[in-house]
């Protein structure tokens, strides 16, 4: 069955280029200032991908600095002309308005164009979601538009669920977080000193949040796979998404625990990209579901 309308998204759901592929998704790329360089942030593994995982994270560990800077409504409007060129529809499903101006920027575009071309449709939603949260909300979409789901549907469906859409991170260092802001410089000393792990989550506005502590990295992941047993929907029936920065053998261990206590239909592990990486830092793991709440 022929699709009527595109998915657009944006490159910090982290999803990795094949399967974007698959899913026949367009994705916007965020960019990032790294060693004096500025670089188009696509899905791992995309030819078009010149900043490579593995090295800037070990550049990050090395105290290299780096900047992101968010889709601008330019940006956005020069992947929808030529979709609405083919009289095809456009869904946006785009990076948490708490977290960055890039949906405000695919709204502003959305109005641009709606002038331009009256006769065709362009919907965003504002997943407020991030990483792989924001893929899953993504791939789930284009699950129900492969089964022939009209837009409205599909952006209903976003909408009324994005809430259910579960985040949980962990990171291994926290002074990280302190740059960003979410913890104090006093907090960040203590906790490395006494091997404190946090415990976050996206909020219902779409806000990262410290929820609360393990003593040690192996308790913060074992606390954060015990999420899906407290507010997981039908675990068995679902494909549980779960990305690292740069920490492949803490997402094997996490999937391993996931599968063996929940046997969801699949587990997905990606890489944090360097937008949410350049401020959650290596070691960040994070683990996305469909809770009662998130």
């Amino acid at each position: 069955m022929p699709k009527n309308f595109q998915i657009l998204t944006d490159s910090s759901c982290d999803m990795p280029a094949g399967l974007v592929d698959q899913l026949g998704l367009m994705v916007v790329p965020l960019s990032v200032h790294f060693q004096d360089k500025d670089y188009e942030n696509y899905p791992n593994g995309s030819p078009k991908n010149r900043l490579q995982m593995k090295p800037f994270y070990d550049a990050l560990r090395g105290g290299a600095a780096t900047s992101t800077t968010a889709a601008n409504p330019e940006k956005w409007a020069s992947a929808m002309r030529p979709v609405l060129d083919k009289g095809l529809d456009v869904l946006v499903l785009a990076f948490s308005s708490g977290l960055s101006a890039t949906c405000a920027s695919a709204k502003l575009a959305a109005a641009e164009l709606a002038a331009a071309y009256p006769q065709r449709k362009i919907r965003v939603v504002d997943t407020l979601c991030a990483s792989m949260g924001q893929g899953l909300l993504v791939y789930l979409a284009a699950q129900r538009q492969a089964q022939g789901q009209s837009l409205d549907e599909v952006a209903d469906w976003a909408e009324e669920n994005k809430l259910h859409l579960c985040h949980w991170f962990t990171v291994d260092d926290l002074m990280f977080l302190k740059r960003g802001g979410r913890i104090s410089a006093a907090t960040a000393v203590m906790g490395t000193m006494l091997k404190i792990k946090p415990v976050l989550h996206v909020d219902d506005e779409g806000h990262l949040i410290n929820v609360s502590k393990a003593r040690g990295r192996r308790a913060s992941i074992d606390a954060m796979a015990a999420k899906i047993g407290q507010t997981g929907i039908d675990p068995q029936n679902q494909v549980i998404f779960i990305s690292h920065g740069d920490c492949l053998e803490d997402a094997e261990y996490l999937a391993k625990s996931v599968r063996e206590t929940y046997h969801p239909k699949d587990v997905v592990i990606s890489y944090v990209g360097p937008v949410i990486g350049a401020h959650s830092g290596p070691g960040t793991l994070a683990l996305f579901f469909l809770g009662t709440r998130r």
